[in-house]
């Protein structure tokens, strides 16, 4: 049988345990985040309709760090970046807090040198918990090398 590793969490248990749980080996998809059928923009819509602001929609990590998105507002969090959400925007946002550089309020990720640019931009820190995503966007301005 084979599995799908989605997170280096996931795979230091394996390693460190040796073996995989009974739980684990009957689940077809042993997975720490969502899939891409949970995070749809209807699914996400109706979680966020039925719980508070402050309610998580999504995980990311950094190394041992997590980072959180929150339902939130019109002015941070899903319900202020909902109109670009998809599962490509999401995996934007997962690479930039995963491996993009700090940009002083959160991750960016950025071109190959030489002419290196940003490219997709998070900012960290809600009204909810520092921790939280508050907007990601696509870096659009282009600078000459």
């Amino acid at each position: 049988m084979r599995y799908r590793i989605t997170t280096a969490a996931f795979a230091c248990a394996l390693v460190t345990t040796g073996a995989i749980s009974p739980a684990v080996a009957q689940n077809s998809r042993p997975t720490l985040r969502q899939t891409a059928d949970d995070m749809s923009v209807a699914n996400i819509t109706t979680t966020c309709k039925n719980n508070g602001r402050n309610h998580i929609v999504r995980t990311y990590f950094r190394g041992p760090a997590r980072y959180t998105l929150r339902c939130g507002t019109s002015t941070w969090g899903w319900k202020h970046i909902q109109h670009r959400w998809s599962n490509s925007f999401d995996n934007k946002i997962s690479n930039a807090i995963a491996s993009g550089q700090p940009n002083g309020s959160g991750y960016s990720t950025w071109t190959l040198p030489p002419c290196s640019r940003e490219t997709f931009r998070t900012i960290l820190g809600t009204p909810a918990a520092v921790n939280d995503l508050r907007t990601a966007y696509k870096v659009t301005a282009t600078a000459a090398c």
